[in-house]
Order: C-alpha cells, then sequence, then structure tokens
C-alpha cells in the first residue's frame, strides 16, 4: 500500500469517528467487565439484560454476550453522539432507544435480570436515582465508578439502604457494586 492510500484510510477513519473524539478508552472505562459479565452468565436465559448508558466497553460486550442466544437486550443512551455508536448493534434482540429521561420509560415495571448503570443523567438526578427505579423489578442491578471510593455526584451513597443485598468489586478502580433485593450476592465473593 503507498502513503497516499495510506493517508485517506485514516482521514476516512478518522472522520468516521469524529463524534467519539470525546470518548476515554483508558482502562478505567471498563473496570466493571468481571461483575457483568458474571451477571450476564449466571441469568442465561432468566430475563432480559438493561443497559443504562451505552459505551465504547459496555455496549459491544453487552451485544455479544446476548447476541448468540438471542437474548433481549434494551440500551438506553441520552446523549446522540453515543446513540451514533450503539445503534450500530441494534438487531431484532437489541433495541437502541434515546431516552432523555429514565422516569419516562414505559418499562420501568418490567422484570430485568440485569441492569447495567453507567451513565450521565441530566442534573439534579444521578445515577442512584435512576439506580432506584429498578430496585423491585431487577435481579441485578450493577453500578460501575461504585463502591466507597464513589463520587459523591453520582448519588450511589443514598442508594444503598433501599437494596438487601451489595457486594462491592474492588479488584479495580474504579470499583464496580453490585446490589439486588431478591438474589443473596455471595455468589460474587
Amino acid at each position: 500500500m503507498n502513503k497516499e492510500v495510506y493517508k485517506k484510510i485514516l482521514a476516512a477513519r478518522e472522520k468516521k469517528n469524529e463524534n467519539l473524539k470525546h470518548a476515554s478508552f483508558e482502562m478505567e472505562t471498563s473496570t466493571h467487565f468481571p461483575v457483568l459479565m458474571k451477571a450476564v452468565r449466571m441469568t442465561m436465559g432468566e430475563g432480559p439484560v438493561l443497559e443504562v448508558g451505552s459505551g465504547l466497553f459496555s455496549t459491544p460486550l453487552l451485544h455479544w454476550m446476548c447476541f448468540e442466544s438471542g437474548r433481549e437486550l434494551i440500551t438506553c443512551e441520552r446523549y446522540l453522539h453515543y446513540m451514533d455508536f450503539a445503534q450500530k448493534f441494534r438487531t431484532a434482540s437489541h433495541a437502541v432507544l434515546h431516552v432523555p429521561d429514565m422516569r419516562g420509560v414505559d418499562f420501568l415495571n418490567r422484570h430485568f435480570s440485569v441492569v447495567f448503570i453507567d451513565h450521565t443523567p441530566k442534573k439534579p438526578r444521578t445515577r442512584g436515582d435512576d439506580a432506584l427505579l429498578f430496585k423491585d423489578t431487577a435481579d441485578y442491578v450493577v453500578l460501575h465508578d461504585a463502591g466507597a471510593d464513589a463520587k459523591e455526584k453520582y448519588g450511589y451513597a443514598q442508594l444503598y439502604p433501599y437494596f438487601k443485598y451489595r457486594y462491592d468489586f474492588t479488584g479495580a478502580v474504579p470499583h464496580t457494586t453490585v446490589l439486588s433485593n431478591f438474589k443473596d450476592l455471595s455468589v460474587f465473593s
């Protein structure tokens, strides 16, 4: 391949990915993988998965974990620039929805096996506020950027008392927390 062709290929890639320039590709954005993968694997065949906030790491991971079995996956995203990315994974079993406010979705009373929380709600709402919406309907609520060192802006501390079980994964920073009112979380230890 000559130098001019290579430059054209690189320029085309840069243009295609222009709307993702702000995204982080650091390891910190995938520290939830061990816990999230375990929760999804443990609940295979039990119910749908909900991703609240798409991501360059979590959306492809959840998509491929659910794809082969046709397991239902719903990705909710507030920001249109992330919607462009997430929609690339839309299939018959993977819905990708633009959701400016989680309180407005029509499936809040629906059972989910796993709800993954890693989004940026419009202030003054917090991730904790939105996670609380699923306390009576989700087997597992997985919180990224959580645990004892979680930033106050996420509102997780106010959320924890509403759940019977809590497990903090501290094997990587930032930490990930799993909450449940229905499942003993000792399987995560």
